[in-house]
C-alpha cells in the first residue's frame, strides 16, 4: 500500500505544471528560460538584435519577440523554443500587444514616431497609425476596443479605436511615459513616467488622470526614482512599479491607494510579472543582468537569478 501511494504521488509530481519565465537579453540577443520550480536558468535561446518586448498567445504555444535592432517581430513555436518566422514591425519595435482576437499584434515604432497594426495570419502590415515621438509602451484593452500607446517626447498617452485604427484622444502625462497597463475590469489605465517619477492613474471613460503618485525612498535621490514597468494583481488589491536606477519596486495598495512598501531588487529594473497564482513576482535587472523573485506574501526579494547582460522583457508560461 505504501509503495501504491508513493507511486501515486511521483506520477502526480511528474504531471504538475512547470512555470518557465521567458527573459529577453538586450546585449545577448537572446532569451534566458528561468524553470522557477528549480529557480535557475535551463536554456538559451538565440534570436534577432536587441530583444525587448515579449509576448504570449493565449494558449501560450507561440511567443512574439521585439527584436529591435533587427526591425522585426520574431515568432518562436513554444514545443521547442525555435523561431520558426517573422512579422513586419516598421523600424525598431520597442513593445508589442496581441489583440485578445489573436489576430492582431501592434508595434511601437520608436523611430518612425508610428504604431503598425499587424495581420498575424497573413503576415502583413494593416496600417501604420501616426503618434507622438518615441512611442514606447502599449497596452490592448480587455475587450479589444482600445489600444493606447505612449510617447516619450511628447508626453502623451493616445488612445487608438481597434475598429477604425484611428486616433480619438490623447491624455497628458508626466515627462517620458514608458508603461501602460489597464486593469483587469478596463475601467483604469496606469502609466508610469520614467522621468517625470510619477504614475498617473487614468480613468479609462474619461480619458483623464484621477490619481498621481510620486515615489520617495529613504537615501536614494528623487532623481534616481524612475518608474517603468507596472504590474497589477488580478484580485485589484495591489500595483507594483518597477523604480528603474531606483532599484526598488514600490507596492500600491489599490484600496486606499497609498503606496504600502519599497522591495529592494536588482539594479536597474526594467520589467515585472507575474507567475500563474500570482504569489511570485519577477523583474529584470539591467545593470545587475539578473532576475529578482519577490514572494507577495512576505513582500519581500527572496532570490536573484543571473541571466544574460542587459535583461529587459519578460513573460512566464506554464509547460504541462
Amino acid at each position: 500500500m505504501k509503495f501504491l501511494l508513493l507511486s501515486i504521488a511521483l506520477i502526480s509530481s511528474f504531471s504538475q505544471a512547470v512555470e518557465l519565465a521567458y527573459i529577453t537579453n538586450e546585449k545577448d540577443d537572446n532569451i534566458s528560460i528561468i524553470d522557477l520550480s528549480q529557480q535557475r536558468v535551463v536554456e538559451t535561446i538565440a534570436i534577432g538584435q536587441r530583444p525587448r518586448g515579449i509576448i504570449f498567445n493565449r494558449a501560450q504555444t507561440i511567443a512574439y519577440v521585439c527584436a529591435s535592432d533587427s526591425d522585426t517581430i520574431q515568432i518562436i513555436d513554444l514545443s521547442n523554443n525555435q523561431v520558426i518566422g517573422e512579422l513586419p514591425s516598421g523600424e525598431d519595435p520597442e513593445t508589442i500587444a496581441l489583440h485578445p482576437n489573436e489576430k492582431t499584434i501592434y508595434a511601437a515604432n520608436e523611430d518612425d514616431a508610428i504604431l503598425t497594426v499587424i495581420d498575424i495570419p497573413s503576415r502583413t502590415v494593416i496600417a501604420q497609425i501616426d503618434v507622438g515621438v518615441e512611442p514606447e509602451g502599449l497596452a490592448v484593452s480587455p475587450d479589444g476596443s482600445l489600444v493606447v500607446v505612449t510617447s516619450e517626447t511628447t508626453n502623451m498617452v493616445h488612445w487608438i479605436d481597434t475598429a477604425t485604427n484611428k486616433n480619438i484622444a490623447n491624455t497628458l502625462v508626466g515627462s517620458r511615459p514608458r508603461s501602460a497597463k489597464f486593469s483587469s475590469d478596463g475601467k483604469q489605465l496606469w502609466v508610469s513616467s520614467e522621468i517625470g517619477g510619477t504614475v498617473a492613474v487614468i480613468d479609462v471613460a474619461t480619458k483623464k488622470i484621477t490619481t498621481k503618485f510620486s515615489f520617495k525612498i529613504r537615501g536614494i535621490h528623487r532623481d534616481r526614482v524612475q518608474p517603468v514597468g507596472v504590474e497589477l494583481s488580478n484580485d485589484q488589491r495591489f500595483a507594483f512599479i518597477a523604480l528603474g536606477p531606483a532599484n526598488h519596486v514600490a507596492v500600491i495598495n489599490r484600496h486606499t491607494m497609498a503606496i504600502e512598501k519599497y522591495i529592494l531588487v536588482g539594479r536597474r529594473v526594467w520589467q515585472l510579472a507575474f507567475n500563474k497564482a500570482q504569489n511570485q513576482l519577477l523583474t529584470t535587472n539591467g545593470v545587475s543582468g539578473d532576475v529578482s523573485i519577490i514572494d507577495i506574501n512576505k513582500m519581500k526579494t527572496i532570490k536573484s537569478i543571473k541571466v544574460g547582460r542587459y535583461p529587459w522583457g519578460i513573460a512566464i508560461r506554464e509547460q504541462k
